[in-house]
């Protein structure tokens, strides 16, 4: 996959972990913080999609304020295991010039267990930034590595994410109190 100016990963990470959200209801939250992985009411037969942008998390989830997004977990998983999905990942929609036919991205699409979704990264209020954050979405054989390998640490931020909201609301400047990612560079 070629990452282009427009388009970067920027994330918390450590030598050995990158930090990603996912957004759930209270059971699967509550689970995964108990098992440090997600448990049995997490469906490992859905497509299920990892975000390393904090701000794009929150403006998917509405600042765990949606329906079934009420919880946001942290989620600290493997670089190794990260890397390994962006770098075996299909782009989610086909344009022209991927340098492929449509027949030869679906074939690609059937067969892969990664998807890469490049969308405009937010800012605080929600509004498209200059550049592209990347998602990955993960099923079969990805998400059972994702579940049982490569979560590290699971961390219930849901508390620490409404303070920030009721701060934003209030018109608060809360840019020092976000999480500090960086630019990522995959291992390839």
């Amino acid at each position: 996959m070629i990452i282009t100016n427009n388009k970067e990963i920027r994330a918390v990470y450590t030598d050995e972990t990158i930090r990603v959200y996912q957004a759930y209801n209270k059971t699967i939250a509550e689970e995964a913080v108990k098992n440090g992985t997600f448990g049995a009411h997490f469906s490992m037969t859905r497509m299920t999609w990892i975000k390393p942008s904090f701000l794009w998390m929150m403006y998917r989830c509405g600042w765990a304020q949606k329906e079934n997004q009420e919880h946001v977990l942290a989620i600290d998983i493997k670089r190794t295991g990260f890397d390994k999905a962006v770098n075996s990942a299909v782009i989610s929609t086909f344009s022209d010039d991927l340098g492929i036919t449509k027949e030869e991205w679906q074939k690609q699409v059937k067969k892969s267990d990664v998807r890469v979704q490049w969308d405009p990264e937010k800012d605080i209020d929600g509004n498209n930034l200059p550049y592209r954050s990347l998602q990955l979405g993960l099923r079969g054989n990805a998400v059972n590595e994702y579940v049982h390998d490569w979560i590290v640490k699971v961390t219930d931020i849901t508390d620490y994410v409404n303070e920030l909201n009721v701060l934003r609301n209030n018109n608060v400047d809360i840019t020092d109190r976000l999480p500090k990612e960086t630019v990522y560079i995959i291992n390839r």
